[in-house]
């Protein structure tokens, strides 16, 4: 009878730790509300490492399943459905550039700064651990930055496309991070056909899923317009499609997010038969900002054991790099396409900003526990060193998007 007790306390005593911390989550979002440029994700981190030092949070640890299998299809279904499709089909192009063929290209340039700056520095790391770093940091995650980057510049447009990237390429960096870290494992060296094989089929997998869910969810929608039916029906699917996708092979990441976009295009069809986008943004407007909020003070109570890592000088070089790299990227994308320039008026001004908007946050430190996890010995220092440039980047990038817009948009 003893163990059953225990357990329970244990269960009972973690429902008490995330209540709390929800409760935390929705006063910073409440402040959130009435300032307009508040940088919710730092603040939370903070308050997360704050956390840390409180003993009654000791026994809270975060792990990459529960980032997977608890956050992030309900994070990522909101997102998709609530995309607006016109922007997305006005600027296809470039989104899938950025999180596709430029997220790889992203991946070996930075891999390869990350090396040589290592060795520099005297902290060298192998070839494959720093392409493995590399993967960790290209995901992009903007959470509350596109509002502010909307609300600051009065660019739609803008946000869109640091939204719409975000979306795509946290399924894209997945398949990058596997086949990096099964070379870290192995010690393979890379082959471009098994990277493209493994990525066509990986991403076919997750995007056919999720647009057949798609599609059935907006036929069985339309069987009944109570608002509880409706919610159970995209509740199951934001996390069915997710699991089934990862259960063949696919990517649920990108499941998700073209079953949230198939429903998003069923809305706009819809939209007079009883309401279903208000009856969806009445549930999920809520969900969302409570995962967020407890994610990513998850992320800060778990986090704060790196704080003494010795290495922050090369922390903020690789984060250094990770921008630069990201800035030749966009810039690269924007001008080689003069349809994409056209578009954002000042094509340096709009490469800027979508660069220092692009926050590492729930994808890339999913990746860095995958990585804790899956990794031993002298690899292991890839884990600090991901943490605290993940930690720079919340910390600079968000509280920077606001008198970086305002800077470059002076003239307006």
């Amino acid at each position: 009878m003893v163990q059953p007790c225990k357990k329970k306390g244990v269960v009972l005593l973690i429902t008490h730790q995330i209540v709390l911390m929800l409760l935390i989550g929705y006063v910073v979002y409440t402040v959130d509300l009435r300032k307009k440029y508040f940088p919710v994700p730092v603040v939370l981190v903070v308050l997360g490492i704050g956390l840390s030092f409180i003993p009654y949070f000791s026994s809270l640890h975060i792990s990459k399943e529960i980032i997977f299998n608890v956050f992030l299809p309900g994070i990522l279904f909101t997102s998709a459905y609530q995309f607006p499709l016109k922007r997305f089909k006005e600027d296809f192009g470039l989104i899938a550039a950025l999180s596709t063929g430029g997220l790889i290209v992203s991946a070996f340039l930075l891999g390869s700064g990350v090396y040589y700056a290592a060795q520099w520095m005297g902290s060298p790391l192998s070839w494959a651990g720093a392409l493995l770093l590399a993967a960790i940091l290209i995901p992009t995650d903007p959470v509350s930055v596109t509002a502010i980057l909307k609300q600051s510049s009065g660019s739609g447009r803008l946000s869109g496309v640091v939204e719409g990237e975000s979306m795509i390429n946290d399924g894209t960096s997945i398949v990058i991070f596997t086949i990096f870290l099964s070379m870290l494992q192995t010690g393979e060296g890379f082959s471009v056909g098994t990277f493209a094989s493994e990525f066509l089929l990986v991403s076919v997998k997750g995007v056919g899923t999720g647009l057949l869910l798609g599609w059935l969810l907006s036929r069985v929608v339309r069987f009944n317009d109570n608002k509880a039916y409706r919610v159970m029906v995209t509740l199951a699917a934001a996390y069915g499609g997710f699991y089934v996708s990862e259960a063949i092979g696919g990517s649920g990441v990108l499941a998700t997010v073209a079953s949230g976009m198939m429903l998003a295009y069923e809305i706009g069809h819809t939209e007079g038969e009883g309401g279903l986008k208000g009856h969806l943004d009445g549930f999920w407007d809520i969900v969302k900002p409570s995962l967020l909020a407890v994610l990513f003070l998850w992320i800060g109570l778990d986090g704060a054991g790196y704080l003494g890592f010795p290495g922050w000088g090369l922390a903020a070089v690789v984060f250094m790099l990770s921008l630069l790299v990201r800035l030749v990227m966009i810039t690269a994308s924007m001008y080689s396409v003069p349809a994409w320039r056209r578009k954002f008026g000042h094509a340096g001004r709009a490469s800027l900003l979508i660069t220092w908007s692009g926050i590492k946050g729930t994808m890339s430190v999913a990746l860095l526990l995958w990585t804790q996890e899956a990794v031993s010995g002298p690899d292991a220092r890839l884990v600090p060193l991901a943490f605290a440039a993940i930690f720079l980047s919340l910390l600079l990038q968000s509280t920077g998007v606001y008198p970086l817009t305002r800077l470059l948009n002076r003239d307006k």
